[in-house]
């Protein structure tokens, strides 16, 4: 079984993003270098960050966001981002009116059940969990097995937290990579257990 990651990238201040959900300068990184990190022509990192970053999109299988998120990113248009192949999204609402129902998107209710459905579907593929309440919900609910977090140098000084409503603490190892790129530090910790 593919383990569960918890993924995003956050200021040095720990926001993904603005109250209304402009992630501003956080995704600079992603454009900052002059290797291309997918075949969509616009993503260019640098080497480093493209080392780490490239083997990990590979191994992920499936991918868990709140409907929140799905909202505002419009279903992706019904197409998984980054070749990812399928999307659980954790929501209370069903499936938006005239949503393809043969689309690779599951809509479940609870974290545990996104985390159950979306282990079922990756296989032994990476699960990766979006960071905010989603994300937090699902450390908080001992479901995350490794943070990984590509930090910009940015302070927002509010917004939506990285580990989202989290109010207890949870303790994660000492990082076990820490790399360099442009415009970005790249972190991974494992959970404490």
């Amino acid at each position: 079984m593919g383990k569960v990651v918890m993924n995003a990238s956050v200021s040095v201040d720990g926001f993904i993003a603005a109250e209304n959900d402009d992630p501003g300068p956080l995704f600079e990184w992603l454009v900052s270098g002059d290797v291309p990190l997918d075949d969509s022509g616009v993503l260019n990192v640098s080497q480093a960050s493209y080392d780490h970053i490239r083997p990990y999109w590979d191994q992920i299988g499936v991918t868990i966001a709140g409907r929140h998120v799905f909202d505002i990113t419009d279903g992706w248009d019904g197409t998984p981002p980054s070749g990812i192949d399928h999307v659980v999204v954790v929501t209370h609402r069903p499936a938006p009116e005239g949503w393809d129902s043969n689309a690779a998107f599951h809509f479940v209710d609870g974290i545990e059940a996104a985390v159950a459905k979306a282990r079922e579907l990756a296989g032994d593929r990476t699960v990766e969990v979006a960071a905010g309440d989603v994300g937090g919900q699902a450390l908080a609910a001992g479901l995350v097995d490794e943070v990984r977090m590509d930090v910009a140098p940015v302070v927002l000084g509010s917004g939506k937290r990285y580990f989202g409503s989290v109010d207890s603490q949870h303790l994660l190892e000492d990082p076990n990579v820490v790399i360099q790129g442009n415009r970005v530090l790249h972190l991974c910790y494992r959970v404490r257990r």
